[in-house]
């Protein structure tokens, strides 16, 4: 059984003192984080970051925000490997461009939508409606066809038609 990149009964050194060529201490501070099972996660925070300044950064940190922190510094090490230069900030660029690009094609789609509506709302309004016989009742029979008629013809009051041809985005 592990307990933290340990077995049982025998000493493995944690990834990281393995990485520094170490004597594993039973306090150690980085094998908890580090297991000896995964020395790429410490090998790529030692080269970012350095096993000096996370030993300094985790003694520092109560013991229930370590985790989170050695999550933080694996996922930033990765990035600065990937992109040396923007690291996890170019990632969230990348992802933020995405979303605009997204949201754009979103708006686009539900422009386009809206003006289909309006051109049936037109084509059905130049067609003559029939006049609906006076019924002895007071509730009316609506039928589902004269229902959406209805609630396009009351959209269709709300849009500006001379726009309809222009983008909503232009200035």
């Amino acid at each position: 059984m592990k307990d933290g990149g340990r077995k049982q009964g025998t000493m493995t050194p944690c990834a990281a003192c393995k990485l520094l060529r170490r004597r594993c201490a039973q306090d150690c501070v980085f094998a908890p984080y580090f297991p000896a099972d995964e020395p790429h996660k410490f090998a790529s925070v030692h080269k970012v970051f350095g096993a000096s300044n996370v030993n300094k950064m985790l003694q520092e940190l109560a013991e229930y925000q370590r985790s989170d922190a050695v999550s933080s510094m694996v996922y930033e090490a990765n990035a600065r490997v990937r992109d040396p230069v923007y690291g996890c900030v170019g990632a969230i660029s990348s992802l933020q461009r995405q979303v605009d690009v997204l949201r754009t094609q979103l708006a686009l789609a539900e422009a386009e939508v809206v003006q289909m509506r309006m051109s049936q709302v037109s084509a059905s309004s130049h067609q003559p409606k029939p006049v609906p016989a006076p019924s002895n009742s007071s509730s009316q029979n609506l039928s589902p066809s004269s229902t959406l008629a209805n609630s396009l013809f009351a959209m269709e009051m709300v849009v500006d038609h001379p726009n309809m041809g222009e983008s909503l985005w232009s200035c």
